[in-house]
Formats: C-alpha cells, sequence, structure tokens
C-alpha cells in the first residue's frame, strides 16, 4: 500500500526506505544522507564497520532505478564531515558521479556539510523553491508554508502488550514536514522531544518506515491522514 502525506497542497509519496517521491514534479527526495560517518567514527576508536557509504549509494540507486526521477535533491548533510567526500573510494565515487550525472541534481548545504566540492556536479544551494513547497536543511522556527527540511532525524515509538518498536519516521502538520535521516548510520531523536514537537502548532502526525511500506499514526492529536492503496 502506498502513503500519501499533503504538504502545503502538494501530495507526496512516502517510500518506506525513507525517501520523498514528489510525483507531479518527478523529483525524489533524500535527507541526511551522511556518507562517511563509519569511517569517521571509526577514526576516533568506534568498533563499527566502515561501509556505510557503499551499502547508502546501493539504496539510493535502487530508488533513482525504481522511480525514474527527473530532479535529485539531496536535503543536507549529505556528507559526515568536510574530509568526507576524499574518503570515498574509486568505486563509490563512480556511483555517486553515475546518479549525480543522470538527472538534474540538488544538493542543499547543511551545517555538516555547508559546501560541498564540486567535483561532485550537481547545484549547490541553501534552499530551493518549488510550486508550493521550499526545500532547506533545517527547519526554521518561522517558516514558509511547504517547507521540507531534515537535520533532526525524527523518530517515533508505539507499544503494544509490553513490546515497543521505535522506527524513523516523517513527521508533518499538512503545513510542513520533516523528513528521516536517510543514511545507514545516522541516529535519531523521538518525535515527541521539543525540537521536533514545538515545530508544529497543533496535532500533527509520524509516518513511520516499515520494512516494506509506511505506517502513519497520530504523535499529537488527529490529523488528517492520506493513504492511497
Amino acid at each position: 500500500m502506498e502513503v500519501f502525506a499533503e504538504v502545503n497542497g502538494e501530495v507526496l509519496m512516502l517510500d518506506p526506505a525513507g525517501a520523498l517521491w514528489w510525483p507531479v514534479e518527478r523529483t525524489l527526495v533524500f535527507s541526511d544522507i551522511h556518507f562517511e560517518k563509519g569511517s569517521a567514527y571509526a577514526r576516533m576508536g568506534a568498533l563499527i564497520p566502515p561501509y556505510d557509504t557503499r551499502a547508502t549509494l546501493k539504496r539510493m540507486a535502487a530508488l533513482i532505478d525504481r522511480y525514474a526521477p527527473a530532479r535529485v535533491i539531496a536535503l543536507g548533510d549529505s556528507f559526515h564531515d568536510m574530509d568526507a567526500p576524499d574518503r570515498l573510494d574509486a568505486e563509490e565515487r563512480a556511483m555517486l558521479a553515475s546518479m549525480v550525472g543522470a538527472t538534474e541534481w540538488i544538493w542543499i548545504e547543511g551545517n555538516h556539510d555547508p559546501h560541498p566540492p564540486a567535483w561532485l556536479g550537481g547545484t549547490v544551494t541553501a534552499e530551493v523553491a518549488l510550486r508550493g513547497l521550499l526545500f532547506r536543511h533545517e527547519p526554521q522556527f518561522l517558516f514558509r508554508p511547504g517547507e521540507i527540511a531534515g537535520h533532526l532525524h525524527p523518530c517515533h515509538t508505539v507499544s503494544r502488550s509490553g513490546r515497543s518498536l521505535r522506527r524513523r519516521c516523517f513527521a508533518t502538520d499538512g503545513a510542513r514536514m520533516v523528513m528521516p535521516a536517510f543514511g545507514a548510520y545516522a541516529g535519531g531523536l523521538d518525535v515527541h522531544d521539543e525540537a521536533i514537537s514545538s515545530l508544529f502548532a497543533d496535532a500533527f502526525a509520524a509516518y513511520m518506515l516499515g520494512n516494506r511500506r509506511v505506517y502513519a499514526v497520530a504523535a499529537r492529536g488527529v490529523p488528517k491522514i492520506r493513504r492511497r492503496v
């Protein structure tokens, strides 16, 4: 079952991989990819496999193959730190170059990567406005309706029969949306944390990522939730 959310009058499809598909504009959106977070942590002595970039690139490529977008927007913090692009190996660079070269690609500047290197290709900008939507990295307290942002890595937890499940999620009230982090090693912040919940004046929904579908639940109040079978 496909799940859609409406933001400022624009209908958006929420992919369970954590990407956003805007059908009318044939635009695919990723947020907080955090390439090379694994290698950054490995440098600090963390015992985690530094292969997250390769895994993330493969997930991105699969979605690009599925949707065949005319445009891709990477919503900031695409790289975990300023040196991260230089740590991609030759095969990873080739994978990324192939995707960037195949469509219009927009890199939004993030706090982790305010100046993505020019060799990446595509367009680098602080924000981009298209129709009724405004894409930027960090959500603003005073915002324009239609804001699509990342940065906060929202997650939500549901509990049943003494068991709880925590998942990354989209958070929206219909006026704005905060996207989940796409990167393999990106963490998460609960939607009830003030940093996220204070962005929404009234009711808002969390769209939790499942293995094969997205599950819409009320995070606060009873917002409008769109589903399409």
